[in-house]
């Protein structure tokens, strides 16, 4: 062969190849000629073929063979032209450096949403890896709800970048963000679903003194104490605890406001509605004592239907307060003055019951001295 040949044929290699532009920091594209358990050669369109050593194919330097297949096509950075022995020097791991930094600057300024490892707990919330990139969750934006910290380890969570700082290597993501978005979202869809009467499944998820407040799946109601039970209810914990899965009514329904009342009580056994038809003016009853006022007595009749005793129904004797005489709890029989159904209101009266009884009349034929209404009461039985 000529010499003119020689430097044509060899002309024509280098511009081929363009030795002469490969320089470290270049990014190239190249498919994967072989894989071991040491390194990775990469045809990179080059006069010399590259070479991946296993330190810079991954950060934990896993096994080439898990990192990497035959004929990939990868993207590698220049480390070095020529390593000394026919091979330009590689990683895998710069060139995804480079490219997961980008990723997360575009992401933290178009406000996108990335996906990241937790890798470990740590003071005040967990560290997580955007490949090979630290990201810091604090405690407090790890979730919308309060989380175990230590249950997120080794999971993938999709995070907003809240503060970005390559600089001082500060990159702050929050899981809460997007829950909160989330749940704003589906809280419209359920308030606009929301209708009065029906049955929904929630979650107790706090106790107060005046009721409970229960998660519907996604937005929460309020349980009056009145609407935990037929029955009167003094604590709500009587009746529910914090955690249970309860079935309860849709009841009074304020968007505007982003107010709803829950009934647990079944509106199918509302006690007027059962025992209504059992009672009747006029009527003699044995009822329970559940409340006592300044003006009179409440006295249970059915489990949630209670009459009113006014003071002066109580006895025909003088008392300043209806506790002079009669107890929590003690049962007395009661005579039916008015009954209204729909107002659900009852008048009843302990002295006149004691007149129609039997008994009593009796005791006053045989009794010239009288008797009081303590002596009458005795008979009752207290629990």
């Amino acid at each position: 062969m000529s010499n003119e040949e020689i430097q044509g044929s060899m002309g024509d290699f280098l511009n081929d190849y363009d030795v002469k532009r490969l320089n470290r920091g270049d990014i190239l594209r190249g498919k994967v000629i072989e894989v071991n358990d040491k390194e990775v050669s990469v045809n990179i369109n080059y006069a010399f073929d590259g070479l991946i050593c296993r330190e810079e194919l991954s950060a934990d330097e896993k096994d080439p063979r898990e990192v990497v297949n035959k004929d990939d096509e990868i993207d590698v950075y220049v480390l070095s032209p020529n390593d000394g022995e026919g091979y330009v020097e590689l990683s895998l791991v710069r060139v995804l450096a480079i490219k997961e930094k980008e990723d997360i600057k575009q992401a933290f300024k178009e406000q996108k949403n990335i996906t990241v490892k937790v890798k470990e707990e740590t003071k005040g919330g967990v560290i997580a890896y955007y490949g090979n990139i630290r990201v810091f969750i604090p405690g407090s934006l790890a979730g919308r709800e309060r989380i175990e910290l230590s249950s997120l380890i080794n999971k993938e969570l999709e995070i907003k970048i809240t503060e970005l700082d390559f600089n001082n290597n500060k990159i702050v993501g929050s899981r809460r963000i997007i829950e909160e978005a989330e749940y704003n979202k589906n809280k419209k869809a359920i308030w606009d679903s929301l209708i009065e009467g029906e049955k929904r499944q929630g979650v107790v998820k706090k106790l107060v003194k005046f009721g409970a407040f229960v998660d519907i799946g996604g937005i929460e109601g309020l349980i009056h104490l009145s609407d935990l039970s037929w029955e009167r209810v003094n604590r709500a914990e009587d009746v529910v605890k914090e955690g249970d899965k309860v079935e309860v009514f849709i009841g009074n329904v304020d968007k505007e406001r982003e107010r709803l009342s829950l009934i647990l009580k079944d509106v199918a056994k509302e006690p007027w509605a059962l025992h209504g038809g059992n009672v009747k003016e006029g009527d003699l009853i044995e009822g329970k004592v559940v409340r006592l006022t300044s003006f009179g007595a409440f006295v249970e009749l059915f489990d949630g239907i209670e009459g009113l005793v006014h003071i002066s129904e109580i006895t025909d004797e003088h008392i300043t307060k209806p506790a002079d005489v009669l107890e929590i709890n003690q049962k007395v029989k009661v005579k039916v003055l008015t009954f209204n159904k729909e107002e659900k209101k009852i008048a009843l009266s302990i002295k006149d019951a004691l007149e129609s009884n039997k008994e009593y009349l009796n005791y006053v034929d045989n009794d010239e001295e009288g008797t009081s209404l303590g002596d009458l009461l005795k008979g009752f039985k207290f629990e």
